[in-house]
């Protein structure tokens, strides 16, 4: 059974909260393939943004998205990346969508600030969640019904799981592809990817 990633990309999105969801689950399925040739791989990743327009993540980088919110395939893993979210969680059209999205699809995650955004559309409401270091006061200000979790790299309530800052998104990404398709294939994933410093749970 293939997954499909949908991973929603925003102007001002720090670019490795998308690279390293994007290049864990890709690579997951590239690894599958050399295994099981004649099988469906287990990801298919793709992106999704408010429309077809340029993205400008931090830095400037320019990014084109695969898909519009209005018009996508179904997404079964619905990934919010984090970055500079105070715009992003003024658009009431956005916000609805992860909402939507995130209520819809087996399992919703968050990278780093990504969390604000999941607070806002309230899925985080009763759930423990995890953000950047720098953003964990503000987030428990911000969202006072949940939970929120400091010095852990990931925190997965089950449907919804959420990762510290910027690279810990790969590590938690890491575990989803070991909870979802086994530890064997994200070991494989992760000597692939040569991300050593830690182990998929």
């Amino acid at each position: 059974m293939t997954r499909t990633v949908g991973i929603f990309i925003f102007d001002e999105m720090e670019v490795l909260d998308l690279g390293g969801p994007f290049e864990v689950f890709s690579t997951a399925s590239r690894v599958r393939e050399r295994l099981q040739p004649n099988e469906p791989p287990p990801f298919d990743v793709f992106t999704v943004a408010e429309t077809l327009g340029t993205v400008r993540a931090r830095a400037g980088l320019k990014l084109m998205p695969h898909f519009a919110m209005d018009e996508h395939p179904a997404i079964d893993i619905l990934v919010i990346p984090g970055g500079v979210v105070t715009s992003v969680m003024q658009q009431e059209n956005v916000i609805h969508w992860i909402s939507r999205i995130g209520s819809q699809a087996s399992l919703t995650a968050s990278v780093c600030t990504g969390a604000f955004l999941l607070a806002k559309a309230g899925l985080l409401d009763g759930k423990s969640a995890t953000t950047h270091w720098e953003d964990l006061d503000d987030l428990q200000r911000l969202f006072p019904s949940m939970q929120v979790i400091s010095e852990q790299r990931w925190v997965d309530t089950g449907q919804i799981v959420t990762s510290a800052g910027i690279s810990a998104g790969i590590d938690m990404c890491l575990h989803l592809v070991a909870r979802l398709e086994g530890i064997e294939l994200a070991n494989l994933t992760t000597r692939q990817m040569e991300w050593l410093a830690t182990t998929p749970q």
